[in-house]
């Protein structure tokens, strides 16, 4: 049985993907020991784990997640009063798939899109 997902993407700085991930977006570094070149990060229930990849071009990287929340309306305003950038296609709205979803692109430009269900 499956019980839960934990995606690996991929990270150029480990101390810029963990600034941004816990400072701007409210994560919370996990790993219980430094490894060189990994990084698992978690909110709530939510869990994401970064590997080095220094040679990546943030141009050419289609690293995407897609997180579910129950209230997405405060964490994306929560995130506007720390400044986060939204991505420019991506603020919140009403999809006609039945979601309400806001979008951003961490530093090495992987795509997190939050969706809640209307």
């Amino acid at each position: 049985m499956l019980t839960g997902i934990a995606p690996k993407l991929p990270m150029r700085d480990k101390q810029i993907t963990r600034d941004y991930y816990v400072s701007q977006l409210g994560f919370t570094d996990i790993g219980k020991a430094d490894y060189d070149g990994y990084l698992l990060v978690r909110k709530d229930n939510i869990e994401i784990h970064f590997f080095e990849f220094k040679a990546l071009d943030p141009k050419e990287n289609y690293g995407q997640v897609y997180i579910r929340t129950n209230d997405i309306e405060a964490y994306y305003h929560s995130l506007l009063e720390k400044n986060t950038r939204v991505h420019p296609s991506g603020h919140l709205q009403k999809k006609p798939w039945g979601q309400i979803e806001f979008a951003l692109l961490d530093p090495d430009n992987n795509l997190l899109t939050f969706g809640q269900s209307v």
